[in-house]
């Protein structure tokens, strides 16, 4: 048995990382302003503090500031705090003990063709404050030694973000996607987390992270609405006129501060181009994904929650 000590355990992520640990028997330290929902509640602020993890074995990083703020926004500042700032914080207080890092396939560096995204694709030229924040803590996590994992699109029980925002853009009936059908890595947290504790053993360096294959954009987006209970049509905006949208909604957020742009030029380039990525590296360690969006939106009850455990 060992302790793991799991950072941001209160949030979506870290959250299945302490549940699938203490089931499997290890001791769990809760790293964060709340406690998790297992384990002993260890209090840090990664926006300020240092935490303490004298009793831990391995560290897994998962606290982090997510969402789309303005460039030069307080908000842009305010993530900059945890997601680089906490990092280092972090890394000081684990010392000599492992840590397994969680990044994000957002540090990759955009482009129209990303078929099949290795872990040696260009890191830079991030579209958002969440992106580049997350580049500059994985490169701090590189140079300590950790593993770092880069997911995509995390779903799942709990899922504060993904699913939420598709299925508040639906309008009369009528989901508008940028550009053609396309192909997409998703990641099911239940493989993140499970990846997460099996990278404790792994060489140091960055692994992608995703479900088995990738999705088709359109029809995944069908089986989740279908499973939401909501009955909308998809319909495609041409990228030129997402692209202008998204600059003119970027352009207004500026000028109304404390606010986010309801839609992003990192936001249509993540649904209008294929981004799939490589799994290989992580394979190569003996990991193997095995849930997938169909186990998810099975399920789910009939309003869309996550049904009883085991369901």
């Amino acid at each position: 048995m060992i302790t793991v000590a799991v950072t941001g355990a209160s949030g979506f992520c870290g959250s299945h990382v302490a549940s699938l640990a203490a089931a499997r028997g290890h001791r769990v330290l809760c790293v964060g302003r709340r406690p998790g929902p297992v384990g002993r509640h260890l209090p840090w602020d990664a926006a300020a503090g240092t935490p303490d993890l004298s009793g831990a074995d391995l560290v897994v990083h998962c606290a982090a500031a997510v969402g789309d703020p303005v460039p030069g926004s307080p908000a842009e500042t305010a993530m900059r705090a945890v997601n680089v700032d906490g990092t280092a914080r972090l890394l000081a207080a684990a010392g000599d003990r492992p840590v397994v890092w969680v990044s994000s396939a957002s540090v990759y560096a955009p482009g129209p063709d990303r078929s099949r995204i290795t872990e040696d694709h260009p890191v830079r030229d991030q579209l958002n404050a969440y992106g580049r924040t997350k580049a500059e803590g994985e490169r701090l996590a590189l140079a300590a030694g950790a593993v770092v994992l880069r997911p995509r699109a995390v779903y799942g029980p709990g899922d504060p973000h993904l699913v939420p925002r598709l299925l508040s853009r639906v309008r009369a009936g009528l989901l508008l996607l940028p550009g053609p059908d396309v192909r997409l890595s998703l990641t099911a947290v239940e493989n993140l987390a499970d990846a997460c504790l099996a990278a404790a053993g792994w060489p140091p360096g960055a692994y992608n992270i995703a479900d088995p294959e990738p999705y088709g954009r359109d029809r995944a987006v069908r089986e989740v609405l279908r499973a939401h209970g909501v009955r909308a049509r998809i319909g495609r905006l041409p990228l030129p006129l997402a692209l202008g949208a998204a600059r003119a909604a970027e352009t207004l957020a500026r000028l109304r501060p404390g606010t986010e742009p309801v839609l992003t030029r990192y936001a249509v380039d993540q649904l209008a181009h294929s981004v799939v990525l490589d799994v290989g590296r992580a394979r190569a360690r003996g990991w193997t994904a095995s849930r997938t969006l169909a186990d998810h939106l099975r399920a789910l009850r009939p309003d869309g929650r996550p049904g009883p455990a085991g369901s």
